[in-house]
């Protein structure tokens, strides 16, 4: 499998925006699986349970967020803030991934950043991962797109094609894909049981409406770490001990969140991203030009990587 990643990261931003209405509306949801998120965070990346551990252990559970479903029918579902929440033998289903601030971005060679929602590991100004080349690097970053062309689905590489032209996926063979956990498998390992429905009262609301608190993102945290994979058992002692450091998080990640937040929407200028993530500590990037072969050099990644 081979991709062209430089100059895109359309699988880390949702570029949808960008497009008219009608274009809009042909441009699918990323979906892990066959039900609606109750968010409408676009491309959220699935975390494993050892992934998780390892942002959390390094300080950096405020760059995360859960994800739940609505149910598919009454029979598989939960009903928490009147809404009926996909679960497992009676308790809410969810994973973990990495937050998408909006950030100013200008992929596919447009000459004006728009402020999108974006993965916050994502440069803004070379748009390449700054995590790559680290042990906490995501699997499903790693995979990607070879997932999708495994289960025969249509990739983000091939949407980006259609919308803005250019070659993106230049080999659909996925060969050997790793981590591509389906059904019962997947059960603690990639995706969680909450074992107190009865906890999540407010909370659904909120993550409905995207307004998730430090705390409730703690929470489906501290649960996903204390997981056991292909069970629906928790471990109340790692419970405990994630829930803490869940909390206590306060990484360049999740300061730069709030910065990014709070200036939404402003005219962005050229030192922006130093001053919000780099000056706060975010690992640095290449840039394209630093690569063999330039910026049309063909990569391989999530999120204009390596």
């Amino acid at each position: 499998m081979e991709v062209d990643c430089a100059g895109c990261a359309g699988c880390c931003i949702d570029w949808r925006p960008l497009l008219d209405v009608a274009g809009r509306a042909q441009v699918e949801h990323e979906r892990h699986g066959p039900r609606e998120p109750l968010d409408e965070t676009y491309n959220l990346v699935p975390l494993e349970r050892d992934e998780v551990r390892s942002f959390l252990e390094s300080g950096l559970a405020d760059a995360l967020t859960p994800r739940l479903w609505k149910a598919a029918d009454d029979a598989e579902g939960v009903v928490i803030d009147g809404r009926e929440v996909a679960a497992v033998a009676g308790r809410p289903a969810f994973f973990v991934g990495l937050r998408k601030p909006p950030k100013p971005v200008a992929p596919f060679d447009l000459e004006t950043a728009t402020w999108l929602p974006t993965c916050v590991f994502l440069d803004p100004t070379t748009l390449q991962c700054r995590i790559h080349d680290d042990d906490r690097y995501p699997a499903e970053c790693g995979e990607y797109p070879a997932h999708n062309l495994a289960l025969e689905q249509e990739t983000e590489c091939e949407r980006v094609e259609g919308a803005f032209g250019g070659e993106r996926l230049l080999d659909d063979d996925p060969g050997e894909t790793d981590g591509l956990l389906l059904g019962q498998q997947a059960i603690g390992g990639k995706v969680f049981v909450h074992p107190r429905p009865d906890d999540l009262e407010g909370v659904v609301e909120r993550a409905v409406r995207g307004e998730l608190t430090t705390e409730d993102r703690a929470e489906f945290v501290a649960v996903a770490a204390a997981s056991s994979p292909g069970t629906l058992a928790i471990s109340e002692p790692h419970y405990e001990d994630a829930k803490t450091r869940a909390l206590e998080a306060d990484s360049w990640a999740g300061r730069a969140i709030d910065e990014w937040n709070r200036l939404e929407g402003e005219n962005p200028d050229a030192t922006l991203a130093d001053r919000i993530e780099d000056a706060r500590g975010a690992p640095g990037t290449p840039g394209w030009d630093a690569l063999e072969g330039g910026s049309s050099e063909t990569t391989r990644g999530r999120d204009g990587s390596l």
